[in-house]
């Protein structure tokens, strides 16, 4: 009886922990039921991408802008794109950035719109014209007018997609090693200058060099040239200028607001997700405000030094000399401009945009420029 009894009982006491078992199972599936599911782990796709640029390794903005964007670029996608930057001549010659990018030896590259000017003649317009708009004009007519949209057609028949790079602002006329005194005293001059100046230049009487930032100083210490522009009063101190070429002019007249650009080759902009694509334009637009901060906060600075440490004999074109220059520039964009329908197209544009911005512009900053500069006398 006792066996009896033992077996009975142990087996309801079985049964009875196997329901509870039973119940504990069921509410602890029931509870994960209603528990979110965890989502699927999805390994993001990164991108590492080359950046070629026109500019020597360690230049103040130019240089450091780029590889500001690389950086910025990095962090924005959380490093999904990684992007080596390389200066003139560390992968490419400095002059062979916009072929390496359109061909998709490299996936973006650096530099001024005028360095191709001889692949389309258009180009040139969204860095610099002479006697054109200044950084303002040219960032209202890229974002506020159809710049923006034509430098991208202008760009596309080459498999690229520009951005605007930021601006050098107003750039300064260049070193001399004679006075300028006359529109004759261009003729047999050797000097560097790109773009539509250069072509100015060249109707004065003048002989072009186009030459990369790091072959400028020794071309000018040699004689190879006789005259440089290159930036302004930060890099011009800094590439020593002054020690090389005994007169320093202004205004620049041939690069008012000079533009930089960042260009992407098409196909590999276009295999980014939309949010990459967002990332690159709003960098883009971060350093190009960041760059001509830059040179306004340092150009004032650099200016001073070379007046006050390196007696640098700081000279202004006479007004005649400007005048007849200015003539020359309308016959030169009017020569160019007639070259292709796009080149027709941009000027068109551009000389719409300026008549309305420089009607504005006479009322607003040159009203208020002639008020305080009278403050600011400069001295050289």
């Amino acid at each position: 009886m006792k066996r009896r009894d033992f077996l009975r009982k142990a087996g309801l006491g079985a049964a009875a922990a196997a329901v509870a078992t039973a119940g504990v199972v069921g509410c602890t599936k029931k509870e994960e039921d209603k528990k979110p599911k965890a989502a699927a782990v999805v390994t993001k796709k990164t991108y590492e991408w080359r950046m070629v640029t026109t500019w020597p390794p360690k230049l103040p903005v130019l240089q450091d802008g780029c590889e500001r964007l690389a950086k910025r670029i990095e962090e924005l996608s959380d490093g999904r794109i990684k992007i080596k930057v390389f200066a003139a001549g560390e992968l490419v010659p400095a002059l062979e950035s916009f072929q390496a990018a359109s061909d998709g030896t490299v996936e973006m590259g650096s530099g001024a719109s005028y360095y191709w000017a001889g692949k389309e003649p258009a180009t040139q317009w969204f860095a610099a014209v002479p006697f054109g708009m200044n950084a303002q004009g040219m960032s209202a007519w890229f974002y506020g007018g159809d710049g923006l949209k034509l430098w991208e057609e202008t760009y596309a028949p080459f498999n690229l997609i520009p951005r605007p790079g930021g601006s050098t602002g107003v750039q300064m006329g260049g070193w001399f090693n004679k006075k300028i005194e006359t529109i004759d005293d261009f003729k047999g001059l050797k000097m560097r200058i790109p773009g539509l100046g250069g072509k100015v230049l060249a109707k004065a009487g003048g002989t072009v060099v186009l030459l990369p930032g790091g072959e400028i100083f020794t071309s000018l210490e040699r004689g190879v040239i006789d005259a440089t522009e290159w930036v302004g009063p930060l890099h011009d101190l800094r590439m020593g200028f002054y020690e090389a070429a005994k007169y320093y002019y202004y205004p620049g007249w041939h690069e008012p607001g000079t533009y930089l650009e960042y260009f992407f080759n098409k196909k590999a902009y276009e295999s980014l997700p939309k949010d990459l694509q967002n990332i690159i334009d709003a960098a883009c637009t971060e350093t190009e405000h960041w760059v001509l901060a830059q040179f306004e906060a340092l150009n004032g600075q650099a200016l001073q030094t070379l007046i006050n440490e390196k007696k640098v004999q700081l000279l202004q074109f006479p007004d005649k000399v400007l005048d007849d220059l200015r003539k020359l520039s309308d016959e030169v964009v009017a020569e160019e401009a007639a070259k292709t329908p796009m080149a027709t197209k941009v000027n068109n544009s551009f000389k719409a945009f300026q008549k309305v911005v420089g009607t504005w512009g006479t009322i607003s900053e040159k009203a208020y420029y002639d008020i305080i500069q009278p403050k600011f006398p400069l001295k050289g």
